[in-house]
C-alpha cells in the first residue's frame, strides 16, 4: 500500500508540473546573439538528433513514446525478456526458455553463463549523437531492501565528438535466506570523427561486477507447495547454502576505427580498419561452512572437499583481441572487407591440482590468427552482409554468416540468416579447479559444430521468424548424482546430432482504445538422448487499455498481462560454476503468471507501476520454479520510472 501511495503521489506531482501557467511573455530583442540564436535552435531539436548508434553502425533515435514495447523491456535488462524466466531475487540469473536466443561465436569464451546475463558486451553498447545534452535515468523498486538505478548522460561538445557516462547498480536483500544481489555496471563510451569524415573512431571502457548470494535452493520443496501458513515468511523455508557467494568482475577497453585513403569521398573509397579489445575477468566461488543441514540430516551439497571449511575457488582470465583490414567500397556495388585477426588469451588458477589418474593443469593458453573477408551491400530496399572466418594458426575455427534483407515498404519486410559455426569450447568445459573432489576437470573436447538457418518476417498483420538448427559435438553438463541432496555435475560432449526448430509469432489487434498483444513461440527437439530440453511452448498475451487525459497532459496505459510455458525438465543451476546442467528427474512449468500494471506518461517522464504475479496464491505450487529447487517469484508490487531530460 505504501509503494502505491508513493506511485500515486509522483503521479500527481508530474501532472500538477505538466500544466503550463499562462505567463506574460518577454518582449523579444530584436538582435539576438550568436549564443541565443544558438540555444534557440537546439531547443527545436528534431528527435532524429538525438541519435543511438550500434557498432555496426545501425542508428536508432531517442524514444520517449509509452508503448506495449516499453512495458515489455521495462525490466533489469532493459531489453524485451521474452523467452528469459527470472530467479527468486532481481539481479539473479535466468533460465532459457527460448534457446533461439542463445548466439555462437568461432572464439571460446570464459563460461560461467549464468553470471553474464546482465554482461555488457562490446556489440551491445551504445554511442551517441546529441544535438543538445541528454540524460536518461531509470529506477525501479526491488524485491526487499534495495533499488535497481541505471543513469546515462552523454554530451556532444562538437558535432564531430561525443561522449557518454552511465552506471547500472542494483541492490536487492531477497526474500529468501542468502540471496543478496549487488551489481554494477559502469560505461564510458565516445565517438569522433574528422569534418570530412576520413576519420572515425568508436571507443569504451566498462567496468562490471556481479556479486550474489548463493543458497543453492530450497532444501524442503514439500514445505513451499504445502501452502502453509508458517512458509509465507520465506525466509522460515530451509535453503543449502547459508553464506556461499558467487563474485564476477570484469573490465575492458575496446576501439574500433578507420581512415580513409582518398582525401574526399567519391564513389570508390578505400578504407584502413583497426579494432582492438582488451579485457580481463575474475571469478570467485566462496562458500565459508561446508555442511549443510536438511532437518537433522547434515550433508556436503557438492560431496566430498579438499577443505573441511572455508571454499574459495578464484579463477582468472585475460584475452586480446587485435583485427586489421582493408575496405574497398564502391557506391554501387558495395563495400568489400579483408582483414586479420589475433587472438590470445590466458585462463589460469594459481595451483596444479594431482589427482589418482589425472593431473589437472594451472591454466590453458593460446594463440590464435584468422584470415577473413566481408561483402556488405545497401541500395534501395536490398541490405546483404556476407563474412567468412578461417583460422591460419593449427586450430581447426571457422565462420560463415550471411544476412539478407528486403523492406517492401515502411510496414512489411523480410530478412534471411545463415550460420556455420565451428566453435572452439569454452573455458570451462576444458578446465576447472575447486576445492570440491568432483569439480576438477581437465578435458580435450572437439569442436562445437552449429548450422542454422532463420528467416523473419515483418507485416503489416504479424510478425514471424522460423529458425532451424543443427548441433554437433553438443557441449553441456550432465547430471551426476547419485546421493539424494548430493549435486554432482560433469561436462559431457554429445556425440550424436541434435536438431532444434522453433516459430514464433506476434499480433497485435487493436480495436478503439483497447489492443491485445499476442507472442507465441513452439520449439521442438529432435535427439535420441534428453540432453537439450525445452518447452514446446512460450507465450505471452496482453491485454491493455490507451488512452489521454487532463487534457493531453498525461497519457495513461492499463492492463494484464499473461505469461505461461508448458511443463518441462529444465535445466538445474550450479552455484559452484554458475552454469545449467541437463537433468531429467524434476519438471517445471505448467503455471499461469498475471501480472497488472498502470504506466503513465508525462511529458518526457515515464512511470511504471505493477503488481506482479499477483495471482501467486491460486492453484498448485508443485511446479512453480525457476528451476529445480528454485521457487519463482511471489506476488509484489513494484514501481519506478524512465526519464529523459533534454538540456
Amino acid at each position: 500500500m505504501r509503494s502505491f501511495l508513493t506511485a500515486l503521489f509522483v503521479l500527481i506531482t508530474l501532472i500538477g508540473f505538466a500544466q503550463e501557467p499562462v505567463v506574460v511573455k518577454p518582449r523579444k530583442s530584436l538582435l539576438k546573439s550568436k549564443e541565443q540564436k544558438a540555444k534557440d535552435l537546439a531547443k527545436r531539436a528534431p528527435m532524429t538528433s538525438y541519435r543511438l548508434i550500434t557498432l555496426e553502425r545501425d542508428t536508432t533515435f531517442v524514444d520517449t513514446s509509452l508503448t506495449i514495447k516499453k512495458e515489455y523491456e521495462y525490466n533489469y535488462l532493459r531489453k524485451d525478456n521474452f523467452g528469459l524466466l527470472p530467479f527468486l531475487n532481481e539481479g539473479q540469473t535466468y533460465t532459457t526458455l527460448q534457446y533461439s536466443l542463445n548466439q555462437f561465436a568461432p572464439f571460446p569464451e570464459i563460461g560461467y553463463k549464468g553470471k553474464h546475463f546482465n554482461y555488457d558486451q562490446p556489440n551491445q553498447i551504445k554511442y551517441y549523437s546529441v544535438a543538445t545534452p541528454l540524460t536518461d535515468l531509470y529506477f525501479k523498486t526491488v524485491m526487499e531492501q534495495g533499488q535497481s538505478l541505471d543513469a546515462l548522460l552523454t554530451v556532444n561538445t562538437s558535432e564531430q565528438f561525443n561522449f557518454s557516462l552511465s552506471y547500472k547498480g542494483l541492490r536487492s536483500l531477497g526474500k529468501y535466506i542468502n540471496q543478496l544481489s549487488s551489481t554494477g555496471n559502469f560505461r564510458f563510451t565516445t565517438n569522433y570523427h574528422t569534418k570530412s569524415k576520413r576519420y572515425l573512431i568508436y571507443a569504451h571502457f566498462t567496468g562490471q561486477d556481479f556479486l550474489n548470494g548463493e543458497n543453492g535452493g530450497i532444501t524442503t520443496p514439500e514445505d513451499f507447495e504445502s501452502k502453509n501458513a508458517d512458509f509465507k515468511q520465506r525466509p522460515r523455508l530451509e535453503v543449502y547454502l547459508n553464506d556461499a557467494k558467487s563474485f564476477l568482475k570484469g573490465k575492458r577497453v575496446f576501439f574500433d576505427h578507420h581512415f580513409r585513403i582518398n582525401p574526399t569521398q567519391g564513389n570508390n573509397n578505400l578504407y584502413i580498419t583497426h579494432q582492438f579489445n582488451f579485457e580481463n575477468k575474475f571469478f570467485e566461488y566462496n562458500q565459508p561452512t561446508l555442511a549443510s543441514t536438511i532437518g537433522d540430516i547434515t550433508v556436503n551439497r557438492f560431496g566430498d572437499s579438499y577443505a573441511s571449511n572455508g571454499i574459495n575457488d578464484q579463477v582468472r582470465y585475460n584475452r586480446m583481441y587485435n583485427k586489421v583490414g582493408a575496405i574497398y567500397e564502391n557506391k554501387t556495388l558495395g563495400s568489400f572487407q579483408f582483414y586479420l585477426d589475433d587472438f590470445r588469451y590466458n585462463y589460469y588458477y594459481n595451483t596444479v591440482v594431482l589427482l589418482e589418474n589425472q593431473a589437472i593443469p594451472s591454466s590453458i593458453n593460446d594463440k590464435i590468427n584468422d584470415f577473413g573477408a566481408q561483402y556488405e551491400y545497401r541500395k534501395n530496399k536490398w541490405k546483404g552482409k556476407f563474412s567468412y572466418t578461417n583460422s591460419i594458426t593449427n586450430q581447426s575455427l571457422s565462420n560463415l554468416e550471411g544476412k539478407l534483407s528486403y523492406t517492401f515498404n515502411a510496414k512489411n519486410s523480410i530478412d534471411f540468416q545463415y550460420q556455420n559455426t565451428n566453435k572452439l569450447p569454452d573455458h570451462l568445459y576444458n578446465l576447472h579447479q575447486s576445492s570440491f573432489v568432483a569439480y576438477n576437470w581437465f578435458n580435450n573436447f572437439k569442436n562445437e559444430k552449429i548450422n542454422s538457418i532463420q528467416v523473419n518476417a515483418n507485416t503489416q498483420w504479424a510478425s514471424a521468424s522460423l529458425q532451424v538448427s543443427n548441433f554437433d559435438n553438443f557441449l553441456f553438463y550432465s547430471d551426476d548424482s547419485v546421493i539424494e541432496n548430493v549435486q554432482l555435475i560433469s561436462p559431457k560432449q554429445y556425440e550424436k546430432s541434435i536438431q532444434y526448430v522453433s516459430l514464433k509469432v506476434n499480433k497485435e489487434i487493436k480495436y478503439w482504445k483497447l489492443a491485445l498483444d499476442n507472442t507465441l513461440l513452439y520449439q521442438k527437439v529432435a535427439q535420441e538422448d534428453d540432453v537439450l530440453n525445452v518447452p514446446q511452448i512460450v507465450t505471452r498475451n496482453t491485454l491493455y487499455f490507451s488512452g489521454y487525459f487532463f487534457t493531453r497532459a498525461l497519457y495513461l496505459q492499463t492492463g494484464v498481462t499473461y505469461n505461461y510455458f508448458t511443463k518441462y525438465y529444465a535445466n538445474g543451476y550450479n552455484p559452484v560454476i554458475t552454469d545449467f546442467y541437463s537433468q531429467n528427474k524434476q519438471k517445471i512449468g505448467d503455471f499461469a503468471n498475471f501480472d497488472f500494471f498502470v504506466n503513465a506518461r508525462v511529458r518526457q517522464c515515464r512511470i511504471f507501476l505493477k503488481a506482479e504475479h499477483f495471482n501467486s496464491a491460486w492453484g498448485s505450487r508443485n511446479t512453480f520454479y525457476s528451476a529445480p529447487n528454485y521457487p519463482y517469484r511471489d506476488f509484489i508490487v513494484r514501481f519506478g520510472l524512465v526519464w529523459n531530460f533534454f538540456q
